[in-house]
């Protein structure tokens, strides 16, 4: 690959925040001059983006096909939590991480998981200690402490917790926070612990209160959670500030567009030109200290091009002076990997996930599209032959968790906003644990739907009597080992069939994968049992 060249064009330079006419003079992968003077060509050239904060394995593609597609849409970076994998394989999954990273032309920035597993209330493969994270943050390739998701353990001084913040203060490399919905005296003290960044804000006055402490705002626009129209205006007020980040990416959007597509919103919503592009660059590489280029002299020539900067259409990619990205093809070529995974659980049976009904009313988590966060009510069941099951007609379903790890009792609740009429979907990408977790019409319509994904021993799955579809993930039950689009489109095809079922989820299989997450509130389901996340405390499906 050629990584020597000179291109011209309208040069858009956001350290300086100036846009000139010039030449760029690329040798050997860096920028050896930037040349200010008249050139006819109107293109625009300015920095790559880099995604602020991304769980590679949510886009269901191992890093190097992740980087395949995220190229087509001016991508250079992500600063990369690999908290996921490391819940199933703990260090040895970071490492799997980094090294398929490093075959491919992109330039991954990943962290050390804080928090694995996030809680003691369910069961995951790996526990990351303080040692653990001593030694992966000695690493040259760890640049960050990734999100600190125990809050309570912040806020309560959770030594282990504390021992691992102490660890990225004595590197000197930056902390990331998770703090949905927290406010006053816990997150000022949440912040002083040297938290510096919050991707978890849903409404603007929680952001505001979070810049006030000194907080970096990553606007997080993902598939399940999107948080760009809630956040956008404080582009106004303090860019400087701003991030932004996709957190979850399911491959079938990865297709369609990654940061770019935030920036033309900004753009087309009035906001300074200059401002959007350093939240989708510049500010990033400042804050984590990235070995991204700037187009300054001497960088990496990492950079795109293109026509417009009223709506901007990446033309091409450069990473370290490679075209690696032309007119939406991308130049990186598929590689093979390996498949480290760990699946050790049985085939459950009908009995398995029977609910006695005990002439009490249930608690019902409810889910909301867009949104991460459940919140809890209480309602009488409909039972069948002493048994509770799904009332179809007011969407409440039967949803249930199954341990991987080893064989064990499922545990079942009740959800409702899935609003399937039929079948059921399941999947072994869970945060954070990554257990299955299942939801269907029918006991029969769970039963398939689970003992389908671990025949695959990992994956997505959808069925109906009728109909079924899967598509199996078998490096850590997360990622897949094939071609990123062919990924894509089968993942397409099943959330097709998921809202042919009946759901009204924009992304029905991204909120599933959230309903086992017990840091974010209100009532959520682990493999231990339905946990409300306000009290911090497992709680009885019936009403006390």
């Amino acid at each position: 690959m050629n990584d020597s060249f000179t291109i011209a064009g309208q040069i858009v330079d956001l350290v300086n925040s100036r846009i000139f006419s010039g030449v760029i003079v690329v040798e050997n992968g860096k920028i050896s001059k930037v040349e200010e003077q008249p050139v006819g060509n109107t293109q625009y050239i300015m920095p790559g983006f880099v995604d602020a904060h991304v769980h590679i394995e949510s886009s269901m593609l191992v890093p190097s096909e992740f980087a395949r597609l995220a190229v087509c849409h001016g991508t250079v970076a992500t600063v990369s939590d690999p908290h996921e994998i490391a819940n199933v394989l703990g260090k040895e999954g970071v490492r799997y991480m980094i090294e398929n990273g490093k075959t491919v032309p992109f330039k991954f920035f990943f962290g050390a998981p804080s928090c694995v597993p996030s809680t003691a209330f369910e069961t995951s493969g790996f526990t990351l200690d303080s040692d653990d994270i001593e030694e992966l943050m000695a690493s040259p390739d760890i640049y960050y402490l990734s999100e600190v998701m125990n809050y309570p353990g912040v806020i309560y001084d959770d030594p282990e917790l504390k021992k691992k913040i102490a660890i990225a203060k004595k590197y000197m490399k930056p902390i990331d926070g998770h703090a949905p919905a927290m406010t006053g005296i816990d997150l000022q003290k949440y912040v002083s612990a040297g938290i510096t960044t919050d991707h978890e804000c849903f409404r603007l006055a929680g952001a505001l209160e979070k810049i006030s402490l000194g907080m970096k705002i990553l606007i997080r626009e993902g598939s399940a959670a999107r948080n760009f129209d809630a956040l956008i205006p404080l582009m106004a007020t303090h860019p400087e500030k701003l991030m932004f980040c996709s957190d979850d990416k399911h491959p079938d959007e990865l297709v369609n567009g990654h940061i770019d597509e935030l920036v033309r919103r900004a753009i087309a919503l009035g906001y300074n030109v200059m401002d959007v592009l350093r939240a989708a660059s510049f500010n990033a590489v400042n804050h984590y200290h990235l070995p991204v280029g700037l187009l300054q002299q001497g960088d990496d020539a990492d950079f795109i091009v293109v026509d417009d900067l009223r709506s901007p259409i990446v033309k091409q990619t450069y990473i370290k002076g490679v075209l690696v990205a032309e007119k939406g093809v991308s130049n990186i070529q598929y590689k093979e990997t390996e498949t480290p995974n760990i699946f050790k659980t049985n085939y459950i049976k009908a009995e398995n996930i029977f609910v006695p009904d005990k002439g009490k009313n249930i608690k019902v988590m409810e889910c909301f599209d867009g949104l991460l966060i459940t919140k809890g009510f209480a309602t009488a069941p409909k039972v069948v032959d002493g048994g509770i099951v799904s009332d179809v007609e007011r969407d409440i379903l039967k949803i249930v968790v199954v341990n991987r790890y080893k064989p064990t009792k499922p545990t079942v609740a009740f959800i409702k906003g899935f609003g399937l009429r039929r079948g059921a979907l399941a999947s072994s990408v869970a945060h954070d644990s990554h257990n299955i977790v299942a939801v269907g019409v029918t006991d029969k319509d769970i039963l398939h739907a689970v003992n389908l994904l671990i025949e695959h021993t990992g994956g997505v799955t959808a069925y109906c009597g009728t109909e079924m579809i899967a598509v199996p993930l078998p490096v850590a039950g997360l990622m897949s080992i094939e071609d990123g689009y062919e990924v894509a489109a089968a993942y397409q095809n099943a959330n097709a069939l998921a809202k042919r079922l009946g759901s009204t989820l924009y992304a029905p299989f991204m909120t599933l994968a959230f309903m086992a997450l017990l840091v974010i509130p209100q009532l959520k389901l682990s493999d231990e049992g339905l946990f409300d996340v306000t009290r911090f405390a497992f709680t009885s499906i019936y009403e006390e």
